[in-house]
């Protein structure tokens, strides 16, 4: 019972005083970025479902 009773005073000891936080500027910037690039993929990604389904279509409907 005293491993675990030193290890969570350790856990709270690391995550109170040497842990390094981010201000509340650098978070938002950061979730912005991620937001964005999330946008930024998810709209790649849909490009080139919509275009190869389009061109398979397009290959099925010309061939069979």
């Amino acid at each position: 019972m005293s491993k675990i009773t030193t290890y969570f005073k350790d856990v709270q000891n690391e995550l109170v005083h040497k842990t390094s936080w981010p201000s509340w500027p650098e978070l938002t910037n950061s979730a912005i970025v991620v937001m964005v690039a999330s946008v930024i993929i998810a709209g790649v990604i849909f490009a080139m479902d919509y275009s190869f389904d389009t061109i398979l279509e397009w290959v099925y409907n010309h061939l069979y």
